[in-house]
């Protein structure tokens, strides 16, 4: 494929998005081009009036008053059009820059999780926002201004040639230069224009990162060195931004030398021809006017033909993410019981071309039973659970799980998603209310049923405690809330989902013992028949479940109750006996309940 054809398929795979607003864009066009055509009568009537002021044969006042009438009504007639082209512009183009969003935001809805961990969010923002822009001015404003400069070009041309074939052809002469120079200087600064956008999508990187991690930056003092490196990328930009600007600079300064030669010689070479009979003074000023009216649409041409290298890039950076394979269900996949066992065989994992994070991985979980994970950070306990429920497919050959016997493959990923619920140790809120951010994983849900799982996680009595109660609203990532209290809303929010199968991705590590007991009682009255999983570093969260799983270096290390587990006197035992010399009573004592 040639770079003509992939640049034309790059602008086919976009255009698709002026799906209902072409309509808009084509009346813009029909009303620009009605436009030229009444601002091409008033040299004409200017010309013919000045004609007859010079001629032998002087014309009456009512020959005056309608030369100035037609004037004013070729004027609003062009004014009108216009408005109604500029109408119709607004409309079509912020229809397709609708479209175009709407579209990304749902395909990114789609993508798997693989692709959000390999791609910067501010980089995506960028992609989604400034690229989207360059792409709607591009194809909705300056591509519609290419066809009607042409048409101008061609228009006032053809008027122009009429009158007089020789001057034309000097005006016409300087048109290739012109458009020539705009489009080699543009082709030539595309990529100075690529590292800029870079540059801006680095900084906007930056900027979404530090205000996402606000805490941790306040928390060890480190705003300085976020100023310093901010200020890097800015400088960076804004130097890259002063470099193009140096270079606009060089070719509008140019630019305004070749049009003033042009003018200059249209002046010279059609007074010669007026002085000489040749062309009537009339004609002289219609040239001139005509002239002038497409010095600048020619210079916009070439650089809008020249910005196609820079549409292109933006076309190319959006274009990734829309040609990005979506995660979506096939028709073999199935729905089936969820409240069964769950088998993990020979389960084999590594995070691309990494060292493997699981090896050799067997056990199962039966049905309604309480299934605990012990681990050291990196064992891959999290993982896990992310191959459970296909936030991570699980590789051909590389072993299976199965829920009832049914490889989850084979398992609609909406279904099995919608059956596992999940609280992960750094548990993601809304600014929304708290009350909406409990129920946001249950539609249509009352205020009992919401109080009811706020109740059970133990987080009830401090939203009540709030001004505004459940109707609080909670900051950016939840960010008025304390870390347990965050760890406790979600835990309220899954307990919303009623799910049969429940994961605790180590959703207790932020709550003090004593509330980290009493969560406990409270969910274990709750769960019901639902198989719950439960991954924690604290060997009292665990160590009253049907079955407690040591992880070490992604290897079963030891598995059986906490009785058996003690007595084998291996790691499990180990940080056992670790944990319990800090001689904490409240990790010792069980049963108690909410209050």
């Amino acid at each position: 494929m040639s770079v003509l054809q992939k640049r034309f398929k790059k602008f086919r795979d976009i255009a698709r998005f002026l799906r209902g607003s072409a309509h808009f864009l084509l009346l813009a066009l029909a009303a620009g081009m009605l436009t030229t055509m009444f601002n091409a009568l008033t040299p004409q009537i200017i010309r013919y009036t000045v004609d007859r002021l010079t001629g032998e044969q002087r014309p009456g006042g009512n020959f005056l008053l309608l030369a100035a009438a037609g004037v004013v009504v070729s004027a609003t007639c062009a004014g009108v059009f216009t408005y109604c082209s500029n109408v119709c512009m607004a409309k079509g183009s912020e229809g397709f820059l609708k479209t175009m969003r709407d579209q990304l935001y749902r395909h990114i809805q789609k993508l798997p999780y693989t692709w959000h961990g390999q791609n910067k969010t501010g980089d995506i923002i960028q992609r989604c926002t400034n690229d989207v822009e360059i792409i709607r001015a591009f194809l909705c404003n300056q591509l519609m201004e290419v066809i009607r400069i042409v048409f101008l070009l061609v228009f006032y041309m053809s008027i122009m040639f009429s009158m007089d074939v020789r001057l034309s052809a000097v005006a016409a002469a300087f048109i290739p230069v012109v458009v020539g120079y705009s489009m080699y200087f543009y082709s030539k600064i595309s990529s100075r224009f690529l590292e800029a956008d870079e540059a801006e999508g680095e900084l906007t990187a930056k900027v979404q990162e530090n205000l996402t991690g606000v805490r941790v930056v306040r928390a060890f003092g480190r705003e300085r060195y976020e100023i310093e490196r901010f200020d890097q990328k800015n400088n960076r930009f804004a130097d890259l931004w002063i470099r193009v600007g140096r270079l606009m600079s060089v070719y509008w300064g140019a630019g305004d030398f070749l049009t003033g030669v042009q003018a200059m010689t249209i002046l010279i070479v059609g007074t010669v021809f007026t002085v000489r009979g040749q062309i009537t003074l009339g004609e002289l000023m219609a040239f001139v006017s005509y002239n002038a009216s497409l010095a600048w649409p020619i210079r916009s041409l070439g650089r809008v033909l020249s910005n196609m290298s820079k549409a292109g890039v933006s076309i190319d950076r959006v274009t990734y993410i829309l040609d990005a394979e979506e995660e979506t269900d096939e028709p073999w996949e199935k729905e089936v019981p969820m409240d069964r066992e769950i088998r993990f065989d020979h389960v084999h994992f590594a995070y691309g071309q990494a060292a493997p994070v699981l090896e050799d991985v067997s056990f199962s979980i039966p049905a309604g039973s309480t299934f605990a994970i012990l681990g050291s950070t990196g064992s891959g306990k999290s993982t896990l659970v992310h191959l459970l429920d296909r936030l991570y497919d699980l590789p051909e050959g590389c072993g299976s799980i199965t829920i009832g016997g049914v490889d989850i493959r084979q398992i609609r990923r909406s279904w099995l998603r919608k059956n596992i619920g999940m609280v992960l140790q750094e548990p993601f809120l809304y600014s929304r209310t708290v009350g909406e951010n409990i129920s946001i994983s249950r539609e249509h849900s009352g205020w009992e049923e919401i109080r009811e799982a706020a109740g059970i996680a133990c987080v009830d009595d401090a939203i009540e405690q709030f001004s505004d109660g459940y109707e609080t609203m909670v900051g950016e990532r939840g960010v008025t809330l304390s870390g347990g209290q965050k760890q406790r809303v979600a835990i309220a929010r899954m307990l919303m989902q009623k799910a049969p199968i429940m994961v605790f991705d180590d959703s207790l590590s932020a709550v003090d013992a004593e509330t980290d007991v009493k969560i406990r009682a409270a969910l274990k009255e709750s769960m019901g028949t639902s198989t719950v999983i439960l991954i924690s570093h604290r060997v009292t969260t665990l160590m009253q479940a049907d079955c407690i799983m040591v992880l070490d270096h992604g290897k079963i290390a030891e598995m059986g109750t906490h009785e058996e587990l003690m007595e084998r006197q291996g790691i499990y035992r180990k940080i056992y006996d670790i944990q319990m010399n800090l001689d904490d009573e409240a990790l010792k004592r069980g049963g108690a309940v909410c209050e």
